[in-house]
């Protein structure tokens, strides 16, 4: 049955603000007052304590919610890893693709991804690349997913691996979390922390998109510097969701009548628990880590209003620092439409080679440095400029702005293009580079191949 607009409403509520302390609850009186851990919690409720950090991390690093849930996550028989093999996430005992990595410094773009009709979710993600280890909590990994079909209603997934940020492509992604509902459509992105387990359902049909999976640290608002106190992303416009809950439990946590699995991801490789209650018990909750979402219309761009151009990262949105300042493990980048102005500049991005690592998606549109069409970058597909590879516009696009008139423009009306950069050099993986047959065998020819020599000596 469709979902009527009252209970739409109640179903999607959200607490705005970026990196705040909230607490909410969906009955009346389910959070104690002044504990965190009565001898008797409200309600007959557990207590259930989740850290992101170290209990002794410093406060504004610390990340901590307290769950005030029917029956505690730990009540269920022991994992057991899936059999079912996957290439791309090393499932069934199958090599650990991030040992299994391919290093090159070509440039690299892909077709879109194909769309998977049988898989889910969690069957249809697909690792592309990524660097580090996730036992050491170092490094991240950048992922696909193609998506045909719900997960099941009585399972759950959770990353023991890291925070997981999420681009929807195409296609809605309707997701239940132990915290509440999130609904993330195309222009939108969430992020689901390490261990904060979840469902994704697809209201509108299949999906398509990319991930990318941060082992190390986590996601902040990069800093404003001489930009002053507002503008990229404001803290105002992200959204975590509100307590919501299920009832599905017996007397005791093994005597319920449905059945529930629950799939977590450990060093990348998938393992499978079945539990006689539901996982989605949280009746209240109050805390810093969370699941959220933003609206990537909201992004407030910044740019030049006299000549040349700022470096691309006045467009972070978000941003994992490493120990080193001003370098990160991963930003997520957009280039949402905007006006450009710049006299006598070269408007598109400029020729570069760079220390990052930069993995570029098209959610829709175009993009103004690269061309569509066949053998283009086009939506649903991707490209790797790995550290110190050469790119930049391909030609057509560069004689294009080298001779265009300068005049105010608006550049990437409906589109948006976006970047996972990152400081580490990465891989790509057997299935990125082989197995999805989408690698562009003449992307260099394609885009520079036929890039003009204009210099003219002349004497003095």
């Amino acid at each position: 049955m469709p979902v009527t607009n009252f209970e739409f409403k109640e179903k999607y509520q959200y607490r705005n603000g970026f990196d705040s302390y909230f607490e909410s609850e969906a009955v009346p009186g389910a959070l104690p007052v002044g504990h965190n851990s009565p001898q008797k919690p409200p309600l007959g409720l557990y207590a259930e304590k989740l850290s992101g950090t170290a209990f002794t991390a410093p406060r504004h690093e610390n990340k901590q919610s307290w769950l005030y849930r029917i029956l505690p996550a730990c009540a269920h028989p022991p994992f057991a890893e899936v059999s079912a093999p996957n290439e791309s996430l090393g499932r069934g005992g199958a090599e650990h693709p991030l040992r299994k990595l391919h290093h090159i410094p070509n440039q690299l773009r892909w077709d879109p991804f194909d769309h998977e009709e049988d898989t889910d979710f969690v069957s249809g993600l697909h690792m592309v690349a990524g660097a580090g280890d996730p036992t050491l909590k170092q490094g991240c990994a950048m992922y696909v997913y193609a998506a045909g079909r719900s997960m099941d209603e009585r399972s759950a997934f959770y990353s023991a691996d890291g925070d997981l940020l999420v681009v929807p492509q195409e296609g809605v992604l309707d997701i239940k979390t132990e915290m509440g509902w999130l609904l993330v459509r195309p222009m939108e992105i969430c992020v689901i922390p390490r261990g904060v387990r979840y469902q994704v359902r697809l209201p509108a049909g299949p999906a398509r998109g990319y991930a990318l999976e941060l082992f190390q640290g986590r996601f902040v608002l990069p800093e404003l510097g001489p930009i002053g106190s507002n503008g990229l992303a404001n803290a105002r416009d992200f959204q975590a969701p509100v307590a919501s809950f299920d009832e599905d439990c017996g007397e005791t946590a093994f005597d319920g009548v449905n059945e529930y699995a629950v799939t977590g991801k450990f060093n990348n490789v998938l393992h499978r628990t079945v539990q006689r209650h539901t996982p989605f018990d949280v009746v209240a909750w109050h805390g810093n880590y969370y699941p959220y979402k933003y609206d990537l219309g909201r992004f407030n761009t910044i740019g030049t209003i006299s000549f040349d151009h700022p470096d691309p990262s006045i467009f972070t949105v978000l941003s994992a620092p490493s120990d080193h300042p001003g370098t990160s493990i991963a930003d997520f980048v957009i280039f949402p439409p905007r006006w450009l102005v710049g006299e006598d500049t070269f408007r598109p991005p400029w020729y570069h080679r760079n220390t990052m690592s930069e993995f570029m998606g098209l959610i829709q549109g175009g993009y103004d440095a690269k061309k569509g069409g066949k053998g283009g970058f086009v939506p649903g597909g991707a490209s790797l400029h790995n550290v110190m590879s050469g790119h930049g516009p391909d030609a057509e696009s560069y004689e294009g702005a080298r001779n265009a008139e300068l005049k105010p423009a608006k550049v990437g009306e409906g589109s948006c293009a976006f970047m996972f950069e990152s400081c580490l050099m990465v891989g790509v993986t057997d299935w990125g580079l082989k197995t999805c047959q989408k690698v562009q065998e003449a992307y260099s020819e394609h885009s520079w191949g036929s890039v003009k020599v204009h210099w003219k000596k002349t004497s003095v």
